[in-house]
């Protein structure tokens, strides 16, 4: 199932590329179908996920010899953390498909290179050999790159070209890194599973140092952490409301993911060591991320910003569990709430995306001081706007309130100042939704606007689907937390065992 949840979006993808004379019509529901078999796919899966305290650490494994001289082969499963990074990636997915977009004219080809993003994106998330994993993560920057070059707005190349270059230095640090940590592996293996369990490095010397340093500095690129992030709101900005959506929800995933599968699981000692400077660059991230989204009057940029704010909340969580200092469980929750970050994040803020796109499709601009009044115009758009912004600064209720005090509740117990510090980030993201939804919805109406109409139908069923996890995740998220606190990440943790 995992295997074909990756090759279905791929061989449609090849489908729609060689396919000529399609109409756009045929095109999105070739996407829309392909698209739905996968998300099925692990839907099965989840259905036969063990949550049992006795539950293997990565279920649903499948592996098929590929370069045996080099210890490398197609090896997929899931343990609970990327089982619920995947269906949320797998839903945004489905949902920005059938997002309404204007394809410029080449639909097969926007659809196709969607499908291909899909396919490589959940590829990185279910992989189990580093090497599989890290030639998914340098695809993933190729199908973006196409969708924010040619789909986007007045800059896009300029934007697709500075995302591309950014990331692939990233990836190019990761690359060094899973060398030399397979390298000290007495055995020549990519395989996740044994990587983790032998704990190749560990200590502070020089190569262990560099090699968690080429881990992380690839990584918060991805995220991204402040200084890294310079590439994100420009990509956003010119980026097609839907690759927004897959971009914020997605993509940046990838990065926090990837720092927990790698140098958190299998270099636990190292990266304890340096945990402490980790949670400072979050804290960074989170303070940097929402005062400066605080000051922007362009919509989507404000919203990028964010993006750099909670993925600074994901990675201080991650980093409080790592330290190995406190209770095991406070650390517990400070990784639960991490991941929890990750999938309420993508969820909240892929709807946020959308939602932005729409007014870009109405008004033709993204620059707040164009808006106003739309509330009596645009009732369905605005319970869909704060019900989303909400989430996003963590009321109660919401999926974004579940992540959030997991991981400040987490923090206290391991950095309660740094914690302290970074709550700071959480009323000036209430304030910067609060003060954008007030321009956009409330006073007189402006002239040049007065003609905007409500969501269509197309568009309220995806972020119907969208948020209305946000609030089920808010109001019952134990089915969720089980999910996640299942297998490998967790398992010191839940045993005791592991480095102390």
């Amino acid at each position: 199932m995992l295997t074909l949840s990756i090759l279905i979006p791929l061989l449609a993808s090849l489908g729609l590329f060689g396919w000529s004379n399609v109409t756009k019509e045929k095109a999105r529901l070739v996407a829309l179908g392909a698209s739905t078999l996968s998300f099925l796919c692990l839907i099965i899966v989840w259905i036969g996920f063990d949550t049992g305290s006795e539950a293997p650490a990565f279920q649903s494994v499948a592996e098929v010899g590929w370069i045996d001289a080099l210890g490398v082969a197609w090896r997929v499963g899931v343990d609970g953390m990327s089982l619920a990074v995947s269906l949320m990636s797998g839903l945004l997915f489905l949902c920005s498909i059938a997002w309404p977009a204007e394809t410029k004219g080449r639909a097969r080809q926007y659809y196709g290179w969607f499908l291909f993003l899909q396919g490589v994106s959940l590829g990185l998330f279910l992989s189990l050999d580093l090497l599989v994993f890290y030639v998914f993560f340098d695809l993933t920057l190729v199908g973006m790159y196409f969708l924010i070059g040619r789909w986007g707005h007045d800059q896009a190349e300029y934007a697709a070209l500075k995302f591309f270059v950014y990331t692939l230095a990233g990836s190019l640090a990761i690359l060094l890194a899973i060398l030399g940590l397979v390298l000290a592996n007495g055995t020549l293996t990519f395989d996740i599973r044994e990587l983790i369990a032998v704990q190749p490095l560990g200590g502070t010397d020089l190569r262990s140092s560099l090699i968690l340093f080429g881990f992380l500095v690839g990584f918060a690129i991805k995220t991204p952490l402040v200084p890294f992030h310079t590439w994100l709101p420009l990509a956003h900005v010119e980026a097609p409301g839907p690759a927004s959506a897959v971009l914020a929800g997605v993509l940046l995933k990838m990065g926090t993911y990837g720092m927990v599968r790698i140098p958190f699981q299998m270099m636990r000692e190292t990266f304890a060591a340096y945990a402490f400077p980790l949670a400072i660059v979050a804290l960074v991230a989170i303070l940097w991320g929402s005062l400066v989204a605080l000051a922007q009057t362009n919509l989507k940029r404000r919203i990028a910003y964010t993006s750099v704010n909670h993925m600074g909340y994901t990675v201080l969580g991650i980093a409080a569990a790592g330290a190995m200092i406190g209770s095991e469980s406070v650390r517990t929750l400070a990784l639960s709430g991490a991941v929890t970050e990750m999938v309420a994040h993508g969820l909240i803020t892929g709807a946020l995306f959308l939602i932005a796109g729409s007014f870009y499709t109405r008004a033709g601009t993204y620059d707040l001081s164009r808006f106003g009044g739309l509330a009596r115009l645009t009732p369905l758009l605005m319970v869909a706007y704060f019900l989303a912004a909400f989430a996003s600064f963590g009321l109660p209720g919401l999926a974004g309130f579940v992540a959030e005090f997991q991981i400040f509740a987490g923090s206290f117990g391991v950095y309660p100042i740094v914690a302290a510090i970074g709550l700071l980030g959480l009323v000036i993201t209430a304030a910067l939704f609060l003060m954008m939804g007030q321009t956009i919805f409330f006073g007189e109406t402006k002239p040049e606007i007065a003609a905007i109409k409500d969501l269509k139908p197309a568009e309220i069923w995806p972020l119907a689907v969208l948020l209305v996890l946000v609030v089920l995740i808010g109001i019952a998220p134990g089915w969720l937390l089980d999910l996640i606190q299942t297998g490998s990440a967790f398992a010191p943790f839940k045993t005791g065992g592991g480095p102390q």
